[in-house]
């Protein structure tokens, strides 16, 4: 096997932006097969959602995990923390949390001499790997303010910017069972998600599974597999590996069909209300591409647009009422357009 990997004479970019070694791209393979294996360990039967949510990461961008209680959502998000080597914090959204109650706020400061000064202090969001918890039960305006956080790495505290850790990733919960008290993510917020992430119940083995194992009253100690700089270098990756024209094509094809506008499906143009940005085309890329490292491939397959693009594009779309209730869902209508033969 050639010491140099190359791209192939298909893709989209120039071969020499995908330099890596063989043994480099070996050993990041290995170590998120063990990043996988080892959050295995304390969230059961969820092999999906944590493939996502890894995808998300590795594109260097944030998910939205929809799901009912106790489904072990903030179980994963403390366990990658762990096993990705990444600073973690917590902020439970509630409808009186305030903006200042996550970015941070100044506070006037005196010394002994009687000089007066202010200082910032920093919120929870001044963390790798923040876990927004129930997020949509926060008002319009704290929502708003972890927008520009997700958006641009930073926040702005008395007309001073403030720039987050790198990595910086948010991965927000919601309850989808329980909508009293809640504020809707507006669009704008939910097209910074990179993936959404629907959690389902566990089979009944894994349940069988669960409640032994999550009732003997031994903790399960996870190790460390990646760090910050570690996982740094692997998004880099992630952007330099080499996709075909052919799944270039078949995403913006995917993602054309996708807009009403544009669409030469019937059912799109009747059903769909409004359709994905550009941003969900650039996110079924990048996600496509983490996907193909994770199952140990160079280069995106396929494969990877199917399985990825409900949760790439569904938070994006909205469907139009149907009085009738005989139209398709819409993760079914994004199915059929994914898996359509061209």
């Amino acid at each position: 096997m050639s010491e140099e990997l190359s791209a192939p004479e298909t893709a989209a970019q120039p071969a020499e932006t995908f330099d890596p070694t063989t043994a480099e791209v070996e050993t990041i393979m290995a170590d998120l097969s063990l990043v996988k294996e080892e959050i295995g360990k304390v969230v059961f039967g969820q092999e999906r959602t944590i493939e996502l949510v890894l995808c998300a990461i590795l594109s260097g961008g944030h998910a939205l995990l929809i799901g009912a209680p106790g489904l072990a959502k903030t179980r994963l998000i403390d366990a990658l923390g762990t096993v990705l080597g990444l600073g973690a914090g917590r902020v439970q959204f509630t409808p009186d949390l305030m903006p200042s109650d996550i970015l941070g706020s100044e506070i006037l400061e005196q010394t002994e001499d009687g000089k007066r000064s202010f200082r910032f202090v920093p919120g929870p969001v001044f963390t790798s790997l923040l876990l927004a918890d129930e997020i949509n039960r926060a008002s319009p305006r704290t929502q708003s303010a972890l927008l520009q956080a997700m958006a641009e790495h930073h926040v702005t505290v008395a007309g001073h910017r403030h720039d987050l850790p790198e990595p910086f990733h948010v991965l927000a919960t919601q309850n989808p069972i329980e909508q009293q008290g809640t504020y809707p993510l507006p669009e704008a917020q939910l097209d910074r998600f990179l993936l959404k992430v629907d959690v389902d119940y566990p089979d009944e083995e894994t349940e069988r599974r669960i409640l032994v194992e999550t009732t003997s009253g031994s903790d399960t100690e996870l190790q460390k597999i990646l760090s910050a700089e570690k996982l740094i270098e692997i998004q880099g990756l992630v952007r330099r590996l080499p996709v075909g024209t052919q799944i270039v094509d078949r995403i913006l094809k995917l993602i054309r069909d996708a807009r009403p506008e544009q669409s030469e499906n019937e059912s799109v143009r009747k059903q769909v209300l409004w359709g994905p940005s550009p941003r969900a085309g650039q996110a079924l890329m990048l996600a496509c591409r983490a996907r193909a490292l994770l199952r140990g491939r160079l280069a995106p397959s396929v494969e990877d647009i199917e399985a990825l693009a409900e949760p790439a594009l569904g938070h994006r779309m909205a469907l139009r009422f149907d009085p009738t209730g005989e139209a398709p869902t819409l993760p079914k209508l994004i199915e059929t357009l994914a898996t359509r033969k061209r």
